[in-house]
């Protein structure tokens, strides 16, 4: 194939075409998923009169935003959902407990390089830490993928962020990409597909890569990649025997735009009421009081995270002001910190441990803030009203910062804790 930028590479794959940026190609798509809103997808589903998925291996459906059901319309939704997988012999639907859809994907091999995946969530672009373009799109677009198979799509320009140098001592990917929004804006990377390249990101973990393709939404992008590389064979192995090869990545064209940051002198970040690019170093806000600390989410709910943040609060007990809610993306890890007693810890130093899922984040029924309250929270948006009352004021920051927070009873640079 001629050298071609990735996002070019997949969607001319895709579409049986060469893929030009500018060009709106109609695309095959590779794995297809959606949440709760599946509801609503149905039902465009069957007011287009389709009657059949195209096929059912590559539609992944479950339950991750409101679980257990938390009110009479959820739980009716939920019960039109399960009938319809029943029905549909689905054999990729997940019901409640599992976790959030981007852990559940990766972890049960859903997810690999070079794959076309849509979402009926934003922060679809996750699956781009594993190599794949991936991103959302709204339910009646997915009632015609479920149908046809195919979507069309413009082909985004690719911006090309190199990432240099080795994280300082407590600085982590979520530092790194707060970094990365608070300097593009919101609106930086608008529909571009954005290439997370250097030896910064060579040596993060998937779980780290994962927040960097995760939030790589909250700038605009269409999409956000890390390239596969020995780290994703060994995250994958195990979680799949499907073949795959990282030639997608191999003899890059020259990207639309390319940024270069270097991360030796990074500081912790904070992105402060109420949009995400409003982003500072920790010690401009340092002290500013808390009502919650939030740990979890698609976006650092992994065990890495909860690890840091177990490791900042060991043997202390959080701010009495404090409620700690800790949420595991999914069940695997939350098997996983239980049986190596970080669940444990962190529940006697206070926290407060909920099922997995998306818990706080949606803002729909767990860990809502009332009026003039204040949360710090690993989570991706920021937004009045996201966490509860419009009155209230949510924070982003890192695991071990919000750790950190907790213990303090207000916004702490985890280097001094």
């Amino acid at each position: 194939m001629a050298t071609m930028t990735f996002a070019q590479k997949v969607l001319s794959r895709a579409s049986g075409q060469a893929a030009l940026t500018g060009d709106i190609v109609n695309a095959k798509v590779d794995l297809a998923m959606s949440h709760e809103n599946s509801a609503l997808v149905l039902r465009s589903f069957r007011d287009i009169g389709a009657k059949r998925i195209w096929d059912p291996r590559k539609v992944v459906m479950l339950f991750d935003h409101r679980i257990p059901a938390n009110t009479i319309k959820t739980a009716e939704g939920h019960k039109e959902v399960r009938a319809f997988a029943r029905t549909e012999a689905l054999p990729n639907f997940y019901d409640l407990g599992e976790g959030i859809c981007h852990q559940v994907l990766p972890e049960r091999g859903h997810v690999l390089p070079n794959m076309l995946i849509v979402g009926t969530d934003s922060h679809t672009t996750t699956y781009g830490a594993l190599g794949a373009f991936a991103t959302g799109i709204g339910a009646t677009e997915m009632a015609a993928v479920w149908a046809t198979g195919e979507i069309w799509m413009r082909v985004p320009e690719t911006m090309r962020i190199h990432l240099r140098g080795k994280l300082p001592p407590h600085v982590w990917s979520k530092d790194v990409i707060l970094h990365i929004i608070g300097s593009l804006g919101s609106d930086g990377a608008d529909y571009r597909c954005v290439e997370f390249v250097g030896d910064t990101v060579s040596r993060m973990s998937i779980a780290s890569r994962m927040v960097m393709s995760n939030m790589s939404i909250e700038m605009g992008a269409k999409a956000g990649v890390c390239f596969p590389d020995r780290k994703t064979q060994e995250w994958l192995s195990g979680r799949t025997d499907q073949r795959w090869d990282a030639d997608a990545s191999s003899q890059m064209a020259d990207a639309d735009e390319e940024l270069e940051m270097d991360v030796e002198d990074l500081e912790p970040q904070v992105a402060c009421p109420h949009q995400v690019d409003n982003v500072v170093a920790v010690g401009k806000v340092e002290g500013t009081k808390i009502d919650q600390a939030v740990l979890g989410s698609c976006t650092n709910g992994r065990l890495e995270d909860l690890m840091a943040a177990e490791a900042m609060v060991r043997g202390k007990k959080v701010s009495r002001d404090v409620r700690f809610i800790v949420v595991p993306a999914s069940r695997e890890i939350y098997i996983e910190a239980a049986e190596k007693g970080t669940l444990a810890s962190l529940a006697r130093s206070g926290a407060v441990i909920l099922n997995p899922g998306c818990g706080p984040c949606l803002g729909g029924h767990q860990g809502l803030l009332a009026s003039g309250e204040r949360c710090i929270s690993t989570t991706n948006r920021n937004f009045k009203g996201r966490m509860g009352s419009p009155e209230a004021e949510v924070y982003l920051a890192s695991p071990e910062t919000v750790a950190a927070s907790a213990l303090k009873g207000a916004i702490s640079d985890p280097r001094g804790a």
